[in-house]
């Protein structure tokens, strides 16, 4: 049953997700020290893709997310390759790094990180802020957003005052104000109950279908890992099988 608040239209609604690399990842390594967290991983992903990276704790996935979502850099090595969405990253400076991770990537945590002092609405709306959206355009989308995850009337409500579920749908909208291309998730209902996790990961769909955005998503649940459309699993530091899911 289609959940009642995926009702948006215009140019998204109808989008279908051409077949290209979103994500060109080769031989990349991470060292802390002597540490060796990744030793040469290779991956793609295309556009509009699921894709869940599982793996036992300590086998990298965390620290794989962090690089490909340009929140941290690989360990220079020779043949070391990093493209998102047509974009050398790996070249970037840090001011040029910034801007392209804010106009073109998403992030949802394990942990909402909403702003305590700070409304839904305002929360929703910082990202867009950062980028220089006028406040009128910026709040119309943010409430656009929060209409289209079930959220219409709890936009002047701060994070305490939200289930824990609503506040995930408010840090979702959040990752969605500036249309990225792609979605990083780690562990995303790893601190929400049963319910409200299956909800979030029928979420996801709903917005791959709505929007076209990719997903990455690093996750001990079982069952979102199987609903991905492929699986990635992770063995000390490396991507050891890349399953595909059947549909």
């Amino acid at each position: 049953m289609r959940s009642p608040y995926f009702a948006m239209s215009g140019q998204w609604a109808n989008f279908i997700p051409r077949k290209s690399k979103m994500i060109t990842a080769t031989n990349i390594h991470k060292y802390y020290g002597d540490l060796k967290v990744l030793k040469g991983v290779d991956l793609h992903i295309e556009k509009g893709e699921i894709v869940s990276v599982v793996g036992a704790s300590g086998a990298g996935k965390t620290t794989l997310l962090q690089i490909l979502g340009t929140l941290d850099t690989p360990t220079n090595s020779t043949g070391s390759q990093l493209r998102i969405n047509g974009v050398d990253i790996i070249q970037l400076g840090d001011r040029d790094m910034a801007r392209f991770r804010n106009e073109h990537i998403g992030f949802i945590f394990q942990f909402h990180q909403l702003l305590p002092e700070f409304t839904a609405l305002e929360n929703v709306c910082l990202p867009a802020f950062v980028k220089g959206t006028d406040k009128k355009v910026a709040e119309a989308r943010a409430k656009e957003l929060l209409t289209f995850l079930g959220l219409a009337e709890r936009g002047h409500h701060k994070p305490a005052e939200l289930s824990g579920g609503e506040q995930q749908r408010v840090a979702v909208a959040r990752a969605l104000i500036n249309n990225p291309a792609i979605i990083f998730a780690d562990e995303p209902s790893g601190n929400l109950d049963s319910e409200s996790a299956d909800r979030l990961h029928q979420l996801f769909f709903e917005l791959r279908k709505t929007f076209g955005q990719t997903f990455v998503i690093v996750t001990h649940n079982e069952d979102l890992a199987e609903m991905a459309d492929r699986k990635l699993t992770m063995v000390d530091g490396k991507i050891v099988d890349k399953e595909v899911i059947p549909s």
